[in-house]
């Protein structure tokens, strides 16, 4: 994956420096990664890569810093979180600031949140949960758990992204209406 990132980032004409950035961040967010899974195709395994390549590919991203803190944006896993310090320390402060902005999707004013921070936090907010979201299915949880997260994909996430980013917007209406079919057979 991170191979791929790299050449990924090239093609959009990420810099050489957001480049090395964006690759220190990647290998700083799969070290709790690799220590717990087996599986290198596993969901949660993949989440850092295939986050930064939902805003290359569906916003253009290009900025090292922002694609650095998709990298290590963790929603769902707190196991898998790198901490403040580390990504401080790694990373340097505008990264660790990027990173510590993203709302989490158990704040009870998750909107407010959302429509508080800047349009680069909110796009790695965004592409961050969609990625999740895109793999719900396969995740060993309850019906309960993916109904939670379907309503709250239609109510906060859908409607920031239709004001956030058409790509961002479009394929949140994608994942909310295959996601109900789903739910509606189970």
């Amino acid at each position: 994956m991170a191979v791929s990132l790299a050449r990924t980032a090239r093609s959009f004409g990420v810099s050489p420096e957001g480049i090395a950035l964006l690759g220190r961040a990647h290998a700083l967010a799969m070290k709790p990664r690799v220590a717990a899974f087996d599986d290198d195709h596993h969901p949660l395994y993949l989440h850092p890569g295939r986050t930064v390549l939902v805003l290359l590919r569906d916003v253009a991203c290009v900025d090292g810093a922002v694609l650095a803190a998709a990298a290590l944006a963790e929603s769902e896993d707190a196991a898998l979180r790198v901490t403040d310090a580390s990504v401080r320390a790694d990373l340097g402060a505008r990264v660790a600031d990027l990173v510590r902005a993203v709302p989490s999707p158990g704040s009870r004013s998750l909107s407010e949140e959302l429509l508080g921070v800047g349009e680069s936090v909110c796009l790695v907010a965004l592409a961050e949960r969609l990625d999740h979201l895109r793999h719900a299915h396969l995740r060993d949880a309850d019906e309960a758990w993916r109904r939670s997260i379907h309503a709250q994909a239609e109510a906060v996430y859908l409607p920031m992204a239709e004001r956030t980013h058409p790509r961002l917007a479009q394929r949140y209406r994608h994942w909310c209406r295959t996601f109900a079919r789903r739910l509606a057979r189970s």
